[in-house]
């Protein structure tokens, strides 16, 4: 059995599949990719993931993407060490917290996240490279936010972006005054999620919303997350492999 994972920094989804590696104990070569260099567009990592994104698992020749499929997937061929709940209900509640976080929280943390950091990489870049760049990115969505991010994003949507986060985090903190984790009594994969898509420095973007007055809570699960052996390691950056194959 040969496990490698291509990743990025240890942030939002490559630190998102790299905890439950290292929570179950799965020996892996960490491949790293240089999102800031674009290797993630060169034509040896394409042929990997058409799609030019990471995280990839590559399992004895399986190839999976998107974070929250490599995670189930995971869980399905290693159930030694449980990150699902192991009843249908169970699953179910970290599940729906999965969709929750995939469609309602990372993707406006990533809009900060990405006018913060990635538009001053993008405005380096000089115009006529810039535009070589973007028409080697495969999926448009990407492109387009890309070009917003050298441009600068709205200010209209900046804002609806961070009113999004407040609901979750609002949401989130309802959640854990009923249970200690986030999907029930159990830390599981939602848990991860919720970390890695943001939670583990929320405080960058939205210092206003991050106080122990909105979510002690989350602040308090926060702590707890952050003193797991495997996701400190996770944090560390993992195990990182400088030869690709």
């Amino acid at each position: 059995m040969t496990l490698k994972y291509y990743h990025g920094p240890a942030l939002a989804n490559g630190l998102k599949s790299m905890i439950p590696l290292i929570e179950k104990d799965l020996p892996y070569a960490s491949v790293y990719v240089d999102l800031h260099k674009f290797e993630q567009h060169e034509p040896w990592f394409l042929k990997i993931n058409p799609e030019g994104q990471v995280p990839v698992l590559d399992h004895d020749g399986v190839i999976l993407n998107h974070s929250t499929v490599i995670n189930e997937y995971l869980e399905d061929v290693f159930p030694d060490i449980p990150l699902r709940p192991r009843n249908p209900v169970g699953a179910a509640h970290m599940r729906y917290w999965n969709k929750f976080f995939d469609e309602h929280f990372l993707n406006y943390v990533s809009i900060w996240g990405w006018h913060r950091m990635i538009g001053a990489i993008a405005r380096a870049v000089e115009a006529q490279e810039f535009e070589r760049l973007m028409q080697r990115i495969p999926l448009p969505d990407q492109r387009n936010k890309w070009r917003a991010a050298r441009a600068g994003f709205k200010q209209a949507d900046l804002d609806y972006a961070t009113e999004k986060v407040a609901f979750a985090i609002d949401k989130v903190e309802r959640q854990l005054r009923e249970t200690p984790w986030i999907a029930g009594d159990d830390y599981t994969l939602a848990d991860i999620n919720l970390f890695a898509s943001g939670a583990i420095n929320l405080e960058l973007s939205f210092p206003q919303l991050v106080t122990s007055d909105r979510c002690p809570r989350l602040l308090a699960w926060r702590e707890r997350m952050r003193a797991r052996p495997a996701v400190a390691l996770a944090v560390a950056g993992g195990k990182h492999a400088a030869a690709r194959a």
